[in-house]
């Protein structure tokens, strides 16, 4: 199903804690990218992460991650429609993620920003099949965390050119 038939979700939504997180405090109810804006809210998150101690960071991540497969997938039974482009805790918590992987400074950060986005949108292989194929709020989870990997690796594979060339 085109995400573009999508029927719009309700402000009112965000009174339910659950919604309130799931649509990214409301980025998620944006009628024009609301993927886009959802992820921008890592942003901050990636950049205290980076000051955080390393298993700290990693724990906080996992956090997300894990707390975001309940999340999303509540919030997906609730609306009645699985991955509605308006649940955006996926992207935040992949985009969290990735920052993990990433060489430091806002410069990647940007990079690996813009590739997750590409990689979220056009959903190569297996992103696709993992959208499509895995129900609930692992699947809904799932194909975001392997688009930030995708970047990440690309970020990283981009770093190494820049350093033979």
């Amino acid at each position: 199903m085109s995400r573009r038939a999508e029927p719009r979700l309700s402000p009112g939504l965000l009174k339910d804690p659950v919604h309130l997180l799931a649509l990214g405090f409301g980025t998620g109810l944006s009628p024009f990218a609301p993927g886009t804006l959802g992820s921008l809210l890592a942003l901050p998150l990636a950049f205290a992460l980076g000051e955080m101690p390393p298993a700290g960071a990693a724990l906080a991540v996992a956090i997300f991650v894990a707390g975001g497969i309940w999340l999303c997938g509540e919030s997906a039974k609730r609306i009645g429609r699985h991955d509605h482009p308006g649940i955006v805790w996926d992207e935040i918590a992949a985009v969290a993620a990735m920052s993990l992987i990433l060489p430091g400074g806002p410069a990647w950060l940007a990079l690996g920003f813009a590739l997750f986005r590409v990689f979220d949108i056009f959903k190569p292989w297996p992103i696709r099949d993992l959208d499509h194929r895995l129900a609930g709020g692992l699947g809904i989870m799932l194909d975001d965390l392997v688009a930030a990997v995708y970047a990440a690796a690309s970020v990283r594979l981009i770093e190494v050119l820049m350093t033979v060339i």
